[in-house]
């Protein structure tokens, strides 16, 4: 390749900045659009059965080796679960698996608006995917009486401590999110399970307040299984709110640096994808 064509394969694969456009644990933007959204409806498909999985079986009272889960297992099932798919899938679609991650970068410009609809429709498939999954292996009692894990607000909590909560955890986990899998220099390893403990602090924090959505997808996808729609509206708007506040913190005061710009979400050419993969 002549240094001309390099220097336009380059330029093409920046955004108008200047900046390579790459999202979370170095996702490319705009390559491989359609694989992103199937990765993450995979991704989201895996975290969300895992939590559900593990909330039923709570609920049934079905133990494992021994006495029934623990206060400690969703938690534990959810952090471990969400580092899982940071390691395996992040550098394939950034592992968002979480309306808030996306709406949060796409609101302040991390991410493009042109992505947005085929990720949450990925997020909420993958989300509903795992809660037919769930009840197939569980039985009908998983839905009659477990509800499939949907979450609602714990007796004696009024909405507006619900909402707080929501927003409050979500702004945990997603500027954890945005401050490791953007420019962090730590450890690919030491990042997913950084971003899964995230998720279980989040947990043991709003578990016993809201059960702990902390994801859009996690709280409707269930829903709309079970048919159970208590409050629903706290669990998919608190959850935006905390998440595009912790991306707006993140870039405007925390951030060292310059905030990379996003290109569109149509396919890219050849040398787009090339430039793009060395940049990396």
């Amino acid at each position: 390749m002549t240094a001309r064509m390099m220097q336009q394969s380059d330029t093409r694969s920046r955004s108008p900045r200047g900046h390579p456009a790459i999202g979370l644990h170095g996702h490319p933007l705009g390559v491989k659009v359609a694989a992103s959204a199937v990765t993450e409806a995979v991704g989201t498909f895996i975290l969300v059965f895992t939590i559900a999985a593990t909330a039923i079986a709570a609920s049934l009272a079905r133990p494992v080796a021994g006495s029934p889960y623990e206060s400690l297992a969703v938690p534990v099932a959810g952090g471990l679960a969400l580092a899982v798919v940071v390691a395996t899938l992040g550098r394939i679609s950034g592992s968002h698996v979480n309306p808030a991650v996306t709406l949060g970068l796409a609101a302040n410009r991390r991410f493009p608006w042109t992505c947005v609809p085929a990720y949450l429709l990925a997020q909420l498939v993958g989300a509903s995917s795992a809660a037919l999954t769930a009840w197939a292996v569980f039985g009908d009692r998983a839905r009659s009486v477990a509800h499939l894990a949907a979450t609602q607000p714990a007796p004696g909590v009024d909405i507006w401590r619900a909402f707080g909560t929501e927003a409050v955890v979500t702004f945990i986990l997603v500027l954890a999110v945005v401050s490791l899998a953007s420019d962090s220099p730590v450890p690919s390893a030491v990042t997913a399970s950084s971003i899964g403990a995230a998720l279980a602090i989040a947990i043991l924090i709003s578990g016993p307040i809201t059960e702990a959505g902390v994801n859009p997808a996690r709280s409707l996808g269930p829903m709309i299984v079970a048919w159970e729609f208590t409050d629903w509206w706290v669990y998919l708007t608190a959850p935006l709110l905390g998440g595009t506040l912790a991306v707006t913190l993140y870039d405007r005061v925390l951030r060292t640096g310059v905030t990379p710009t996003t290109q569109g979400c149509s396919a890219a050419s050849t040398g787009e994808r090339d430039g793009l993969l060395a940049a990396r």
